[in-house]
């Protein structure tokens, strides 16, 4: 094991000496005051100098989508099936809604550019099927019913809902047959995570092991006018919807639940051996467990009604939901007479951190077939650069004493999410970008410096087909903090391939505040050196920077960046290898000619003096 991989000894840094930092913190865009008075911030920095802000000279970056062209894309579809109904059907009364400040509150119009929307549509998912099934192809079956029993929900549960009236026309398997434009199923399939399908889902097992992994329950032996279509609001006017699309509204608090998001986005996945045999099962996807290992979460069971103000606890729908600040929200239009305006609306924003593949969909509308219109798609990247710049992490600066040579920095990360950033899918990864450079501007020292292929510098993921280790000391330039997890297979190598992934060789991504990592369940523990890091703790991450500076005294600026980006290079360079595919290939080409410049979640920037 060479020097850069060594486990470095731990630094406690609580305060440095004389030296005084200027800051900025460009999540919130205000002056800090001095963190030991407002009580931000890691506990280790209580008794900090005073902060003052240093004027924000460049924006927080994001990547950049390539066409300048507009389009409305396509319709929303109008399909009926016995129990789904297209999105196109609801959109008729609740797309054209609006608050008191009459800010758009349209339900449809804001669905149809994310990536819910899209989840059927997304190039990424539908290469990375057909990679996983090329690969392993003793259980395509297994692979696509699992992957389409979240990403084409309503085409999947209707199949299953009645095989005999749809198995003479499935053409295979339930990937390639849904996907197929002749099949009758296509529409269903193709309108992704969609209104009838989380509107339906009954408030049974929600939460549990035996619900997570899209296995949520649709009663679909009530006939129309009569069928349940679930809601937050208890003064319900049925007749509109009973009539005209077989539905009955009614009120559930499971509605304003997490563990309804959970039903999908609690993933587990079968891995097999390196003989092709099924070996165990795999937690490819946690956030809702370790929300509830979190402050944020809560017991199982408990529901909260809309209105209902919460101290500590943290919703999904909360953050990716959010209300109408201004309120006064008729949810359909024209409204009956009997209905009132609400002021508990939740925005059908259904934010993430997807800007990349946001990109992709907005450059590609008609291939794709897109039904959201260019200004949409715009609409939700700005949501998303909202979410991850305002709302996910801080960052700080301390120290600045130098000692034989040495100048020695702590960077702080803060998480502020109710689950690990970055969460889910074990593609995604942040990392932190620190640039030390002298009185006259030159850089004497860097350390994870992102190039414009997606490749980090110095990052052995990347470089070496190996991974970056969790580091509580960085001394060198080609050391870097990469906050990711990276799966190993049956014979503990690194794979990309999920359907290899056993477990984690490293998960050191930041933990949400209150996650104790010492008494975490098996499926959601930090792995790697970050488990014995005693400042790797629930809520925030501090790494000190041992920097070489020869004679010089100073002053010296420190910029630290937070960054993110959804598809790591070395995941990228391994679905690569299966290009032959047309649908990889066709995703390969898109991620070329795509900016990859990852997001700046956060920054800050100091002088020593």
């Amino acid at each position: 094991m060479n020097s850069k991989k060594r486990r470095l000894s731990t630094a406690r840094l609580f305060l440095f000496s004389t030296t005084t930092f200027l800051s900025f913190s460009l999540l919130t865009g205000c002056a800090q005051a001095p963190l030991g008075e407002q009580g931000a911030g890691p506990a280790f920095f209580k008794g900090s100098r005073k902060i003052e802000q240093l004027p924000a000279e460049a924006a927080l970056a994001v990547p950049k989508n390539n066409s300048q062209q507009t389009n409305l894309g396509a319709p929303l579809t109008i399909f009926t099936d016995k129990n789904f109904v297209g999105s196109g059907r609801c959109a008729l009364c609740h797309g054209n809604l609006a608050d008191r400040e009459d800010r758009d509150m349209s339900i449809t119009n804001h669905w149809r550019s994310t990536m819910m929307a899209n989840a059927a549509k997304d190039p990424f998912w539908q290469a990375k099927v057909e990679s996983e099934t090329s690969r392993n192809p003793a259980i395509k079956q297994v692979i696509e019913e699992k992957c389409v029993a979240c990403h084409m929900p309503m085409a999947w549960r209707q199949f299953n809902i009645n095989k005999q009236a749809y198995e003479s026309g499935s053409g295979g398997t339930p990937y390639d047959a849904f996907i197929n434009p002749a099949n009758q199923l296509n529409k269903a399939a193709m309108d992704g995570v969609s209104c009838s399908l989380c509107h339906q889902i009954e408030d049974q097992g929600l939460g549990t092991k035996e619900n997570f992994s899209g296995k949520f329950i649709i009663d679909a032996g009530i006939p129309a006018p009569q069928r349940p279509h679930f809601g937050p609001y208890k003064d319900t006017v049925p007749e509109p919807m009973q009539t005209s699309i077989g539905y009955k509204p009614l009120y559930s608090a499971h509605t304003n639940d997490s563990a309804l998001c959970a039903t999908c986005h609690t993933l587990y996945t079968p891995y097999l051996d390196s003989a092709g045999n099924v070996a165990g099962e795999f937690p490819e996807q946690t956030p809702y467990l370790e929300w509830l290992h979190s402050e944020y979460g809560e017991p199982l069971g408990t529901r909260h009604d809309i209105s209902e103000q919460l101290d500590k606890v943290r919703l999904c729908q909360e953050c990716h939901m959010p209300h109408s600040p201004a309120g006064g929200v008729l949810i359909a239009m024209p409204a009956p007479k009997e209905s009132t305006g609400k002021d508990h609306f939740s925005q059908h924003h259904f934010v993430g951190g997807n800007i990349l593949l946001l990109n992709m969909m907005q450059d590609n509308i008609d291939p794709l077939g897109i039904t959201a219109s260019t200004e949409k798609i715009t609409d939700t990247k700005k949501r998303a650069a909202d979410q991850l710049q305002r709302q996910s992490a801080n960052l700080f600066l301390h120290g600045g004493t130098i000692s034989k040579d040495t100048l020695t920095v702590a960077v702080a990360v803060e998480n502020q999410v109710g689950h690990k950033l970055p969460t889910g899918f074990p593609s995604r990864r942040a990392w932190l970008h620190l640039v030390v450079q002298d009185a006259a501007g030159a850089v004497l020292f860097e350390s994870g410096k992102p190039q414009a292929d997606g490749i980090i510098m110095g990052d052995d993921g990347d470089e070496k087909n190996l991974f970056e280790p969790h580091y509580d000391v960085i001394s060198q330039q080609d050391q870097v903090q990469i906050y990711e997890s990276v799966m190993q297979n049956t014979d503990g190598e690194i794979t990309h391939t999920l359907l290899r992934g056993a477990g984690y060789i490293k998960d050191n991504r930041l933990l949400p505040k209150g996650f104790d990592k010492k008494t975490a369940a098996a499926d959601i523990a930090v792995r790697g050196a970050a488990a014995a890091d005693g400042n790797f703790t629930g809520g925030s991450d501090l790494v000190t920077y041992r920097i070489p500076v020869g004679n010089q005294s100073g002053p010296f600026t420190i910029t630290a960046e937070l960054l993110y980006t959804p598809v790591s290079h070395a995941f990228m360079q391994d679905l690569t290898q299966d290009a032959s595919l047309a649908r990889v290939d066709r995703f390969v080409k898109l991620y070329s000619e795509a900016d990859k410049t990852p997001v700046t979640i956060a920054g800050v920037k100091g002088i020593t003096r």
